[in-house]
């Protein structure tokens, strides 16, 4: 069997401030260590259960976070970013998926860096009409290739609006209980473990025993994108097949989740784009 892993960094312990975020960030190495500690612990069990190839997709900002020193010989791992599916890049032919680091969507009380996808490009992301979190639009998307997620970690918010409402037969453990955008509780790390290790071990019984099924929304499927600023919406309104709905918000339908993806993320490419443009003129 075949696993497949995306892992993003804003919803693991102990992450509360932007300098544990960036490449040039003062605790970034901290943020590194600790995502790759995590990682491994669920490539691991994964491994003892019998999934004898775990890919790996390093999902955050540049998409080069975690530490390849140490990985297992089970493992690949996919990093860089540009790449045609984002965060679930590499998960086509694998048998399971399983999201570690994820946060709430924007908007979100009490969640630390509530964001979807760009902090600085979206206000919010429905797809077919349901407002999603990147959970859930990594997981229709992989659903669309007839992969289940089985198992989340992250934070504590997102558990309860999201992976229980949505995906209810995925087993989670909370990384962290957010008080606010830039502040957390979080257990020790080999609480964490222990936690970690029993919940995908009950994960692949779920799997086992036929109690878990891919997320799948209806195709073709309509996109609707509200942006930060009417700048990004001006631009990405040039193009012919986006409806502009109003002062924010464009709407467009795609075939299948794979293509609603790639025109997603070429989408907030313009976003930014005009944004670090209207920038430099100052």
């Amino acid at each position: 069997m075949k696993a497949f892993i995306s892992v993003d960094l804003e919803g693991m312990p102990y992450v509360v401030i932007l300098g544990q975020l960036n490449l040039k960030g003062s605790l970034y190495e901290e943020t590194r260590k600790i995502s790759t500690q995590i990682t491994l612990i669920v490539a691991d069990e994964l491994h003892k259960n019998g999934f004898e190839k775990i890919i790996i997709a390093d999902g955050h900002g540049p998409m080069v976070n975690l530490l390849v020193d140490e990985l297992p010989e089970c493992v690949e791992i996919v990093r860089g970013s540009l790449r045609p599916t984002g965060q679930v890049a590499g998960a086509e032919g694998c048998d399971v998926a399983i999201f570690l680091g994820y946060h709430s969507k924007f908007g979100t009380v009490n969640s630390t860096f509530d964001h979807t996808y760009s902090g600085g490009s979206v206000h919010k992301l429905e797809i077919n009409g349901v407002e999603v979190s990147e959970y859930l639009l990594n997981s229709y998307t992989v659903g669309s290739m007839g992969i289940p997620p089985i198992f989340m970690a992250g934070d504590k918010k997102l558990i309860e609006d999201d992976v229980k409402t949505f995906t209810p037969w995925v087993e989670s453990v909370a990384l962290k209980d957010s008080l606010s955008r830039l502040s957390a509780k979080s257990p020790s790390m080999k609480f964490l473990e222990k936690e970690i290790r029993a919940a995908v071990n009950k994960a692949v019984i779920n799997l086992n025993e036929g109690k878990v099924k891919p997320l799948i929304t209806k195709e073709p499927v309509k996109m609707k994108l509200t942006l930060r600023d009417t700048q990004q919406t001006d631009a990405i309104a040039l193009l012919p097949f986006i409806n502009r709905l109003d002062a924010l918000t464009v709407e467009y339908t795609s075939e299948n989740m794979t293509e609603a993806y790639k025109t997603f993320q070429a989408l907030l490419f313009i976003a930014s784009g005009v944004t670090n443009m209207m920038r430099s003129m100052t």
